[in-house]
């Protein structure tokens, strides 16, 4: 744990983007294991949350910087995750100028760590038979997923600047199958649960890793993964309970 022995208080963690689906489902069941401070540009949604919330537009620098005060892990999860964003219209603000000014934020206020949400856009650019290491480079095939390899990239250099501790999340499929749907081979094999996603996700803020730069998959435990899980492991104790073939009853 980041936490040494000497200290009990709950790590205290920003969770932007907090009103969406991955934020919400990751402050509902772990408010209680983490000090969070939810943040969203829309905050109706988190009215009734048993956390403190505010309204943060990542387009802007001096509420970044006021967001990140007293923080000791930035889970960033806001910004656009449609991959048929307009880059100009859509893209432009959160994903680019607002990933960048939430690490610069982040940096400047002596957070530690960085849990950026990436996607699995950012390597759908390999065929599709293809599996995907942790150590393979972003390759996107669309602009959302260059967005978020650019994430990647400032990600890759605060931690090498700064010495900080950052961990890209290339988030797949988040999806609740049940038995009977249809999905595509490629959409199961990069599924994800919310409750995978949100273990994921509380292990990447919490875990004992190194400072530097480094890179996870986010899938279930599928019969096939598109993306590998074997290092993401390793690093950070991930441990998936779903697998979307069995979900589907195939």
């Amino acid at each position: 744990m980041i936490q040494d022995s000497l200290r009990q208080a709950p790590l205290r963690v920003l969770v932007t983007g907090a009103a969406g689906i991955i934020g919400s489902a990751f402050w509902n069941s772990r408010h209680e294991e983490f000090s969070l401070r939810l943040a969203d540009l829309h905050t109706d949604q988190l009215a009734q949350a048993p956390c403190p919330s505010i309204r943060l537009d990542v387009s802007d620098h001096a509420a970044c910087l006021a967001a990140c005060a007293d923080i000791d892990v930035v889970l960033h999860l806001a910004g656009i995750p449609h991959a048929s964003a307009d880059f100009d219209t859509q893209l432009l603000q959160p994903n680019i100028i607002g990933t960048h000014n939430i690490f610069h934020a982040a940096q400047a206020q002596g957070v530690k760590r960085v849990v950026f949400a990436s996607s699995a856009q950012a390597i759908e650019g390999y065929p599709l038979d293809v599996q995907i290491h942790e150590n393979m480079p972003a390759r996107p095939a669309n602009m959302y997923g260059a967005s978020k390899a650019f994430g990647e990239g400032v990600a890759s250099a605060f931690a090498h600047q700064y010495g900080m501790t950052t961990i890209a999340v290339r988030i797949a499929n988040v999806a609740r199958f049940e038995q009977g749907q249809q999905h595509s081979a490629r959409d199961i094999a990069a599924f994800i649960s919310e409750r995978d996603v949100v273990h994921l996700l509380a292990r990447c803020v919490a875990a004992d890793v190194a400072p530097g730069y480094h890179v996870v998959h986010g899938v279930s435990d599928n019969r096939y993964k598109r993306l590998s899980i074997a290092a993401t492991r390793q690093l950070v104790g991930y441990a998936p309970q779903d697998d979307g073939f069995s979900l589907l009853g195939l």
